[in-house]
């Protein structure tokens, strides 16, 4: 035993030899000190963590006692019309003035909203789910499903020819769909049981709701320079969005689709803030990359109606290149004793109002209506653009492909001009990796760019010339905390 323990003594000391006596002495000191300082960081993490919540619950508990939790003993009857009324008038003032929100130009009274309104009113009542009855809803989806897909490639010799698809409630109900049934195709084609996702970290969180709901492994890769994804580390499950609604990018499809075609995989592109912009703004010469099924490799898509398509809230389309795919989307039940049932989406009855409005609102703007609409907006976007990039304390994040600019600043609190702004009426988007803030540019905008660069140049001297001082009253305090935070999970435990 003797032996043995002077033989380990020996081979450690040899080990250690080669280590300066300070390293030696210093290394159990400082892992000492990391141990007695760790809950001091926790400490502080949680504290931080409570002013986050706190502050974005406040207010909240006021505004929810007056809600009511009970039917009225007598009904209002058409006086509940006139309570409609009053509280809408309380509602924030939008019109001009949010980022996105709002896409349709214009009074919410006249023109195109009265369109798909009326349009909505004359088929609230019907449900596709019943085919046989409500033929005309039937239609109607066929149709904006066929007329999205001509957008987007369909006509393309390289499409395939076999491009289909659903309507669904929007963006997030449409990457889900796509998602699954991507993975439930890969499980019949490849056996894959423990499915996996590669997206970069522009995507959307439509995508981990996904991952959530259909139990996929995520891997979040970074973006390059330009805040596209990074090609060269994406090599399995691959997600590409044209463009990433955090800066307006479009990220690299063709290549994306390649290494897609290249190992047999599938892939998504998420237009649903570009679908009915794009396609326009190449018509109009715009140089774009390609984005849609005309590259190879692409499998699905998903874009909103309802954003630049101007189509009520709560349409989207998601469309496969081909049937062999988007069969793994529907549901079918032949058990059950109230007889066969077969779903196409996460809903099984569906408001037949709102694809009537959608068909509606595209018919009425027709190719030409969407040429003009977008021109608008493009020139507009490429204005705000130069705006930002003339005040000198700001910088343009990326280079915005499409309607969507994103700034930061290295000089002065972003979150805090976003604070000054909001006093100013505006309603903007928050970033985070980097801090920044964004504007998406609708038809609201048109002519209110000038008061928008206006009121941002005076948002940024305010702060930059500290005249409040710190805004605590704002949002500012948030989103700087959660932004320096390394433990993002307490979110969802909010």
């Amino acid at each position: 035993m003797e032996g043995y323990v002077a033989d380990l003594r020996a081979a450690a000391n040899a080990s250690l030899s080669r280590y300066e006596p300070l390293v030696l002495v210093a290394g159990p000191l400082l892992a000492l000190l990391v141990a007695w300082l760790i809950p001091g960081i926790k400490s502080y993490m949680e504290a931080e963590k409570k002013k986050v919540v706190d502050k974005l619950q406040s207010g909240d508990k006021s505004k929810k006692d007056s809600w009511r939790t009970e039917l009225p003993g007598a009904g209002l009857g058409e006086a509940v019309l006139e309570k409609l009324h009053e509280d809408k008038r309380k509602d924030v003032m939008w019109q001009g003035k949010c980022s996105g929100t709002v896409y349709i130009g214009g009074s919410e009274s006249e023109g195109h909203f009265n369109l798909i309104n009326e349009a909505y009113s004359m088929f609230s009542h019907t449900n596709p789910l019943h085919q046989d009855i409500f033929q005309s809803v039937a239609r109607y989806e066929a149709e904006v499903v066929a007329m999205t897909a001509a957008l987007l490639g369909s006509k393309e010799k390289s499409s395939g020819g076999q491009i289909c698809g659903n309507m669904t409630s929007g963006g997030t109900e449409s990457i889900l769909l796509a998602v699954k049934s991507s993975r439930d195709y890969m499980r019949m084609k490849k056996g894959i049981s423990n499915p996996e996702m590669i997206i970069p970290e522009s995507a959307h969180s439509a995508y981990d709701k996904a991952a959530q709901y259909f139990r996929i492994k995520i891997w979040r890769v970074s973006v390059n320079k330009d805040f596209q994804a990074d090609v060269k580390e994406i090599r399995r499950y691959i997600v590409g969005s044209a463009p990433g609604f955090p800066h307006g990018v479009i990220d690299p499809i063709e290549e994306l689709g390649g290494l897609a075609y290249k190992y047999g995989i599938c892939l998504h592109v998420d237009l649903c803030l570009g679908g009915f912009v794009l396609p326009f703004a190449r018509k109009l010469g715009y140089p774009l990359p390609p984005f849609d099924f005309s590259v190879r490799g692409v499998t699905s898509i998903s874009t909103d109606v309802h954003k630049y398509g101007l189509a009520p809230k709560g349409t989207s389309v998601v469309l496969y290149r081909n049937h062999e795919i988007r069969k793994h989307q529907f549901v079918a039940v032949t058990e059950w004793s109230g007889g066969l049932y077969v779903s196409p989406t996460i809903a099984g009855s569906r408001p037949g109002g709102l694809i009537a409005g959608a068909w509606a609102a595209m018919m009425s703007l027709g190719l030409e209506g969407y040429l003009e609409n977008t021109r608008a907006i493009m020139e507009a976007t490429k204005k705000i653009q130069r705006g930002i990039e003339e005040i000198p304390e700001l910088f343009v994040i990326g280079r915005p492909d499409m309607t969507v600019v994103a700034f930061g600043s290295d000089d002065v609190n972003i979150f805090e001009v976003n604070d000054q702004m909001s006093r100013r009426g505006w309603h903007l988007n928050a970033l985070q990796r980097p801090n920044g803030l964004h504007i998406c540019v609708t038809l609201q905008h048109v002519s209110a760019v000038d008061d928008f660069l206006k009121d941002l140049k005076e948002s940024v001297s305010t702060v930059s010339e500290g005249k409040p001082g710190p805004h605590h009253s704002g949002l500012a305090p948030v989103y700087g905390a959660a932004g320096k935070m390394p433990d993002r999970g307490f979110v969802g435990s909010c």
